[in-house]
């Protein structure tokens, strides 16, 4: 095997790395915004609330990303959406995290103990404030692993969004096996680096779980 492509490719690399780690950066931010505000839904009294939030997870959860991804970058121009590339990746990817993490959020809030809630309700705080300051907090130390195994996911899966042209690892990759006629070494240092980023990642979130559980 021959690696001396790196020395004048690198950089490809090194951007693709850059823009996969964007892509999933928002994509499990947002994710986890929209999937909080889905699993509230959920968790709500309002039948409405609660059908809409269910339709929209299992339709997520139930549909391939990659289908998503065609989708939101081809389809929503049939409708005068045009977006660019890397946009409809990050839509794309907030899209499927949320249904995800709506069902992670919910389980996380059902396994609070109600005994809490009901107590802050019995000295006046209102509902909101109640999820905001008691159970939110706990439901979110408590499903910390849960995210980060999100976030590792979507790394991962954001290879997926080449397929509409963005320039992230698997893309350039792509790129440089066609350029230097190169099959296999340009896919061992795409799983080198997606490794490094997984790897590191989950470091750095076991970390901070073990922080949070001496608080």
């Amino acid at each position: 095997m021959n690696f001396s492509f790196l020395t004048d490719h690198w950089q490809m690399f090194a951007h693709g790395a850059w823009v996969t780690l964007k892509l999933s950066f928002f994509g499990v931010i947002l994710g986890t915004l929209l999937g909080i505000f889905l699993a509230l839904l959920r968790l709500s009294g309002v039948w409405v609330a609660k059908a809409v939030s269910s339709a929209y997870v299992e339709i997520i959860r139930g549909t391939p990303l990659f289908v998503q991804i065609l989708l939101i970058y081809y389809g929503l121009t049939e409708f005068g959406i045009n977006m660019s590339a890397f946009m409809a990746g990050v839509v794309a990817l907030t899209v499927n995290s949320s249904a995800y993490m709506a069902e992670v959020f919910r389980g996380g809030i059902e396994a609070i103990d109600k005994g809490q809630t009901e107590a802050a309700r019995s000295l006046g705080m209102p509902r909101g404030m109640t999820m905001y300051h008691i159970v939110l907090p706990q439901a979110f130390r408590n499903m910390l692993p849960a995210i980060g195994n999100e976030f590792i996911i979507i790394i991962k899966d954001s290879s997926l969004v080449s397929t509409v042209g963005i320039a992230e690892l698997l893309y350039n990759a792509r790129t440089i096996q066609g350029s230097l006629f190169l099959t296999f070494e340009p896919l061992l240092v795409v799983s080198a680096c997606y490794f490094i980023m997984t790897f590191t990642l989950s470091k750095l979130l076991g970390a901070l779980e073990r922080k949070l559980r001496t608080r």
